[in-house]
This record gives structure tokens, sequence and C-alpha cells, in this order.
């Protein structure tokens, strides 16, 4: 009886060891921003062996696969600057990021607009996610030095949403695009959008009709007007990271645009009947971080980069 007392004992005590190292392995919010911070270092350091990779890791940079020490990591220059977003995830042991960054090039050294996705299992990182966007307006770079306050503020703990459900309403911004229909998703009144640094909804009204009226309406009154319409498909929508504290959400996604018509038919616009869209089909592989308080949207803060027609994403094969 004894020995059996003593096996199930020494059992009982292993047990609790492997639970507390399995603890220990997860990594908190503190843990993931400081794991980001860790990997632009050795990012910039041109050292992927500075970063705890797995060995079966999955890289990918603007849907390309590759291996850690490709692309950026051999031309990123210099950053992040005061510009920074984290969203951090304990639950789904992910972090995601946007800031500003600087790449070198044979005409020297560029503004870049960063996107990161990080999985982490065990305390390795076993997906790695790039999103660079190049070519930034300089007009826009005076919106890429600091993020809008409202996208750092900690939300106050009586106001803080469950997390899966700050997840459907993120989700819910991409059906709203494709629909036309702003009832789809709950837009805040206040709702301001930036993409790529350029501000998109909330400018100063225009005098004279075109793609400036639009741009001063709110995100709800403006999607209303169908400008949106020769976005026919958002997809895949991988909307896995949220962060109560601070109310935040990052989605990466594909906006599919098959351009077969030259222009799209505006809604409600006094003035504004079309917008031409003579454009050639493409992708827009995007990422998105959604500030959300109270159940809806106060803050769009996305990045994106121009691919071919219904190009591959780069994660076909990986699981969520």
């Amino acid at each position: 009886m004894r020995k059996t007392f003593n096996s199930v004992l020494i059992l009982g005590v292993a047990l609790a060891g492997v639970g507390v190292s399995a603890n220990a392995a997860k990594c908190d919010r503190a843990c993931l921003d400081k794991t980001v911070d860790t990997y632009i270092a050795a990012l910039l350091a041109h050292d992927a062996s500075q970063v705890a990779f797995a060995k079966d890791v999955k890289f990918v940079e603007n849907t390309v696969p590759m291996k850690p020490g490709e692309g950026l990591w051999k031309t990123a220059a210099e950053g992040p600057t005061t510009f920074k977003i984290y969203v951090p995830d304990p639950v789904a042991q992910q972090v995601g990021f946007i800031g500003m960054l600087k790449e070198h090039d044979k005409d020297g050294d560029k503004p870049i607009q960063f996107g990161l996705r990080l999985k982490l299992q065990d305390g390795k990182i076993v997906e790695a996610e790039h999103l660079v966007a190049r070519g930034l307006r300089e007009n826009s770079l005076k919106n890429l030095e600091a993020p809008r306050p409202g996208l750092l503020a900690t939300v106050p703990p009586a106001e803080r949403m469950p997390r899966d459900q700050m997840l459907k309403i993120a989700e819910s911004y991409y059906t709203a695009l494709v629909t036309a229909d702003s009832n789809n998703a709950p837009f805040a009144d206040d709702c301001l959008r930036h993409e790529n640094g350029m501000q998109t909804t909330g400018n100063p009204p225009s005098k004279t009709p075109g793609l400036g009226t639009t741009g001063a309406m709110g995100c709800a009154a403006q999607i209303k007007t169908h400008t949106f319409d020769y976005i026919t498909r958002i997809e895949p929508r991988r909307v896995w990271i949220a962060d109560p504290v601070t109310g935040l959400v990052f989605g990466l996604s594909q906006f599919r645009q098959p351009m077969e018509q030259k222009f799209v038919k505006i809604v409600g616009v006094p003035g504004l009947e079309k917008i031409d869209m003579n454009f050639k089909p493409f992708d827009l592989p995007a990422a998105h971080i959604f500030k959300i308080q109270g159940g809806k949207f106060h803050e769009i803060e996305a990045m994106g980069f121009m691919m071919p027609y219904n190009s591959k994403t780069g994660w076909e094969s990986a699981s969520k």
C-alpha cells in the first residue's frame, strides 16, 4: 500500500511539474510585446539566429513563403520609430504589430510601414508573417509619426469586452465593405480610418464633387455610398488576435478586386454619380488594427500593398 501511495505521490509531483512548466511557457501581454521588440532588433541586425524560432517555423513575407534571414531580414535599415502599435493576445499566443521602419535600397534608406504577426508555441516562434508597404506618399508620412492616442489608450476594466466578441465585431468590418451596408458592422460616429498613413474618412469637406466628397464622410456613411463596390471578395479573413485591455483587434485579409466594371455608381451623394475605376484586376493583402470600445469601431489603422489578382496568401497549407 505504501509503495502504491509513494508511486502515486511521485506521479502527482511529476505531473504538477509538467503543469508548471507548461504554464511557464505561456507568454503574457508583456512577454508578447517584448517578443516583438526582440524580433525587430534581430531583423535590424540581419541576424535571424537571435530569434527563438521553432525548427519547423513557417515564415511568409508579402504572401511569399521564405526562410528566416530572407526578404526584409536582408534590407531592414532602421527603426522602429515612435509609430508602434502592439496587439498582444496571450489566449492565442499570438501578437500583431504595425510600425514604421526604414529599408535600404539602391537609392538609400526609405520609410516603410511594417505589419508583423508572430505565433508562439512552447516559447518559440512557429509562425512569422511580414507585411511591407513601400512607396508611401510623402503627404501621408505625417500621420505615421506617432499612433493616434485612441489606439494606445487603455480601456477601463468595466468597459472591456470579451475577446471572442471583439473578434466577431472586427470580422464584421469586412462584411460591411463587400455588402455596401454599414448596418452589418457597428461604427461609432467618431470612427476614423487611416490606410498606409492616408486619412480616408473624416477629412475636411471638398468644394468640388469627387473622391474628396466621400473622403469627408464618416466610416458608416462612406460605405453606404457604394464607393467600395469594386471590392467583390475579402478572403481569407484571419481575425485571430485581440487585446481586451486596449480594445484592439489585429486582422489580416486579402481584398480581391476583379475590376470588371470601369466605374462604381455612387448613391446618396449630390453632384457625384460615379467614380471611375479604370484599373487592372488586383489583390490587396492588408493588415488592420481596429479600436473597439463600447461595442463599436472608433479607430481603424490599415496598411496594404498590391498583388496580382487571386494571388495566394502564402498560408494555404498552414493551420490556424
